[in-house]
């Protein structure tokens, strides 16, 4: 077979296994459309044949989606096998403790690696995730420092520059980021101090900034036993409450003991 018959084949998976490491990495998210053919192969420098090759591979893998005009996107079905059983495990009080502690472990080992290995690119990204939160925090706005929470700390995950870390966190993204958001907004609303939580977000921040793999670790598990604390606190105070309500709500569901009959 001519050399030339082979360079194709060669060139296709190099390019697959490029695009593949892209998704792996995060680069390119899930649901995410690729470039149109031509600007695609143009920004590769790969022949639009060979580039056509290596995306029917990684059609035929599940990792990118084409749809009828041809267009490619990346598979928002990764990370589903992971993330949609459990999704009702985590409706009730328990589950979302379990959440928590589950982020504790994994988020100061990904603070700790942030702060070894985040590219300049990384800190930028982490910079931009902080400030939206400390702008949340200036404008009392809980969605908002809701939202940018979730980004901060994802950013954090990629900036570990663990793959396995990073797309098991991905995998459970929706979770995740439903703990974050009901946590931030129970938080922001009962705390009497509402910058707690920004001033705890700033000790990872500068850890990770200083470069400083310890104090990162340790600012980003200080976080969530605060975090857990905080949150049991304000789930024994609504339990408390829902009982007092059942207790009054008990009148409204009984017979009112009949008076008794004087006789003598």
């Amino acid at each position: 077979m001519p050399p030339t018959s082979i360079r194709p084949a060669k060139l296709a998976d190099a390019i697959a296994f490029h695009i593949e490491e892209l998704i792996l990495e995060g680069v390119l998210p899930p649901g995410e459309r690729l470039l149109p053919e031509r600007e695609l192969s143009a920004k590769l420098d790969v022949s639009r044949p060979s580039l056509r090759d290596a995306l029917a591979k990684l059609v035929k893998r599940g990792l990118i989606k084409a749809d009828e005009n041809g267009a490619c996107y990346v598979s928002d079905e990764i990370g589903k096998s992971i993330r949609d059983p459990l999704l009702h495990l985590f409706d009730d009080a328990r589950g979302r403790f379990d959440c928590m502690e589950f982020r504790a472990v994994n988020e100061a080992a990904a603070a700790r690696l942030a702060a070894e290995r985040a590219s300049e690119v990384d800190r930028d990204a982490i910079t931009a995730c902080f400030a939206r939160m400390e702008a949340g925090h200036r404008g009392a706005n809980a969605d908002e420092i809701a939202r940018s929470d979730g980004d901060f700390h994802f950013a954090i995950y990629e900036a570990s520059h663990n793959l396995m870390l990073l797309q098991v966190m991905r995998s459970l993204e929706s979770i995740l980021r439903s703990n974050v958001h009901l946590n931030r907004k129970n938080i922001f609303e009962h705390r009497r101090d509402r910058n707690e939580q920004l001033n705890e977000h700033r000790a990872i921040y500068d850890a990770i900034m200083a470069r400083d793999p310890e104090a990162a670790e340790v600012a980003a598990r200080h976080h969530m036993v605060s975090t857990m604390q905080t949150q049991r606190e304000i789930h024994e105070e609504e339990e408390r409450l829902a009982a007092a309500i059942r207790r009054l709500a008990r009148n409204d569901l009984l017979a009112q003991p009949k008076a008794r009959r004087r006789t003598g």
